[in-house]
């Protein structure tokens, strides 16, 4: 299958489509800018209930005469472009793949080997978010606005989340299950020029400050180095760029003040590292941006997440300059008591955790409501500097293929440090209300994750989709989701190249993710939640129909407390989170007759922990038989709070082989 990298088959047809774009553009920016001036946001109001003279009004007053004089004049081009436009969209390509040919410009990405399928197996990361890229006009009724640099932001603060090294945390002490709080989203120094895991003997402590640099690493994405890793045998395939801290039970955490000195002195020798000042001219522009002391949310800031950060001693040996993380500057103040949080639910079978961060080597993406296309453009340039395969502005327009008018694409993104080899998109023909003007969707993605010594291909399938968001729409969802299996299966078929007796490809995993629209606790959506769909992929935070794990929460935000002290920085969403009266307070619940539509401090009894309409399923069927999937991670993401009305949620699996470490 060939993949499209550019909108029209050929040049003339981009040309006149961008001619046509040309004369729409000022009518559509006018309209858009003169909607937005009279829906102002939670925080907007704020502000001006503190002007006393009333200069927003002034401002309204003025500049709504000259937005319209200048929308009327702009109508007749815009007429005369939508009559070229919309007839070129029959021609148009369902998505646009991007491609990254410089790879020095994925600075902040770790170099991948390729999977050999050899040793215990491998771990994927998958990630999904609803980002809520609308034109700014419509992402206010979400009480979200500056659609252009909000896409920057979100860019910038998943591919700096998601380049950072990996660590995980294991104690040994057989009376202690304890587990940190950073077990899988936290910083520490790179792991040298091999790729092999280190396991450090530490005591945990966390600090109260920490830089990261996550755009400077361009020494770790050197040809040199690429060869390095592919020449070197690495027997723990499954962890790229991991370091492996083990907690010493008997010495119960804690580091002597010579231990610490020695650490700081280590950090602090690589020098003072600058701080990366990109987009903050345009970030500056909008509350959600706004660094605090303690904001981890862009890792750019000085300030890191205290409860996602942590600091290692390094055991016996000394500690080689190059191997000093230069993105790392270690300050003096730290606590003087370890604190580690509890791990709830001993009996489930994987870590799970609410983190102020995307989840380290994240190797998938999924992204939801992406609709702007000039915040898709800022949004993948970002995306670029960790992904190298973006596949982006997916969707239909006009009437091509689908019932009725679209105005607008699905909104579908989805980005891998893997090589897309097959896409597909399909358009949901049965949309309702307003979301019947964007072509909803779902696309289904073929990756290539390795190679057998055998030459045989090992691959894996993702889809991303969106359902029909409108309340009580439950036929139209079932429908969808009916569509969705349909389509995935014969997505599959076409372009599978092995047969049982013969196979060519082995395929690793199969994977959903995306907006459902519908949660598995509310009375109003049990058809939905006893669909097909739950009996061949398996949702981790379920245990069955109308009934979630205790430890799931919610994804979807109360929009009027998006800007609220408490919640507008990613630590203290994440610590809000963290208790029930947090959640009640700032996650929309099911609906009830009974209880009004403000969320804002309910205390009246709620069944589960808020509605959880984002989803990442897995299944077991139709893999390679020998191999066995496993979830290894499940997080809910606070890295965007203040930026969208969603909790980004993230999984990794791990693909077991059943061989044994060569």
């Amino acid at each position: 299958m060939v993949l499209y990298t550019s909108p029209f088959p050929n040049s003339f047809l981009s040309v006149l489509h961008s001619f046509s774009w040309g004369l729409i553009f000022p009518c559509y920016w006018l309209a858009d800018r003169l909607v937005a001036s009279f829906v102002p946001t939670t925080y907007e109001k704020r502000q001006r209930a503190d002007d006393p003279c009333y200069f927003h009004a002034l401002c309204i007053i003025i500049t709504t005469p000259i937005y319209l004089a200048l929308l009327v004049a702009s109508l007749p081009f815009a007429l005369i472009g939508f009559l070229l436009w919309s007839p070129l969209q029959s021609a148009r390509r369902p998505y646009i793949y991007s491609r990254l040919k410089d790879k020095n410009h994925a600075n902040g990405a770790t170099l991948l080997t390729e999977w050999k399928a050899a040793g215990n197996g491998k771990s994927f990361c998958f990630g999904s978010a609803n980002v809520c890229l609308l034109p700014d006009s419509l992402a206010r009724f979400n009480n979200v606005f500056n659609t252009q640099a909000r896409a920057k932001e979100i860019g910038r603060r998943i591919r700096n989340g998601a380049s950072r090294p990996q660590i995980k945390i294991y104690i040994d002490s057989p009376t202690n299950t304890s587990i940190s709080a950073a077990s899988f989203s936290s910083l520490v120094s790179p792991q040298g020029g091999d790729n092999t895991n280190r396991t450090v003997n530490a005591g945990i402590k966390r600090t109260t400050s920490m830089e990261y640099k996550g755009d400077n690493c361009g020494s770790n994405n050197s040809e040199d180095s690429r060869e390095d890793k592919g020449g070197a045998g690495d027997p723990n395939e499954g962890e790229e760029n991991t370091c492996i801290v083990r907690i010493n039970g008997e010495d119960n955490g804690h580091m002597s003040d010579t231990e610490t000195d020695t650490v700081n002195g280590q950090a602090h020798a690589s020098g003072p590292a600058e701080p990366s000042l990109e987009g903050d001219a345009e970030i500056s522009k909008t509350p959600n941006h706004k660094q605090k002391e303690g904001d981890s949310g862009s890792l750019d800031s000085y300030s890191a997440s205290r409860e996602s950060l942590v600091k290692v001693r390094v055991g016996d040996g000394t500690v080689d300059q190059s191997t000093v993380n230069n993105k790392l500057l270690y300050k003096a103040s730290i606590m003087k008591k370890t604190s580690v949080r509890k791990k709830k639910h001993t009996d489930e079978t994987f870590d799970h955790e609410i983190s102020a961060f995307f989840p380290a080597n994240l190797d998938f993406l999924c992204l939801q409501e992406v609709f702007d296309k000039r915040a898709a453009e800022k949004l993948k340039e970002q995306l670029h500097h960790y992904f190298e395969y973006i596949v982006y502005d997916v969707g239909v327009y006009s009437c091509h293929s689908c019932c009725s008018f679209k105005f607008v694409n699905s909104g579908l993104l989805f980005a891998s440090r893997y090589p897309v080899m097959d896409a597909a998109y399909h358009c949901y023909p049965n949309g309702r209300g307003t979301d019947s003007l964007a072509s909803k969707g779902a696309l289904f993605l073929k990756v290539q994750v390795g190679s057998t010594p055998q030459d045989q291909r090992i691959v894996g399938y993702i889809s991303c989709t969106h359902l029909q968001a409108i309340a009580g729409d439950t036929t139209v969802r079932c429908e969808q989701l009916d569509m969705l299996q349909d389509w995935l299966s014969e997505f599959r078929k076409s372009t599978s190249s092995s047969s049982t007796a013969n196979p060519e490809e082995l395929v690793a995993f199969d994977v959903i993710c995306g907006d459902l629209n519908f949660d598995n606790c509310s009375s109003e959506d049990k058809l939905e939640q006893q669909h097909s769909l739950f009996t061949h992929y398996k949702d981790p935070c379920r245990i069955g129909p109308g009934e979630d794990k205790p430890w799931a929460i919610g994804t979807l935000l109360d929009p009027e407390g998006l800007y609220d002290e408490e919640v507008c920085t990613p630590d203290n969403l994440q610590k809000v989170l963290e208790s029930e009266e947090g959640r009640k307070g700032y996650l929309v619940y099911p609906t009830s007759k009974n209880h009004s539509s403000s969320q804002k401090g309910r205390k009246a009894s709620l069944k589960g922990n808020g509605r959880r309409i984002d989803y990442m399923l897995y299944t077991e069927e139709g893999l390679y038989l020998e191999w066995k999937v496993e979830v290894e991670e499940f997080s809910f993401i606070t890295q965007l709070a203040g930026l969208t009305d969603h909790l980004p949620v993230a999984m990794r699996l791990m693909v077991s082989t059943g061989e044994d470490d060569p």
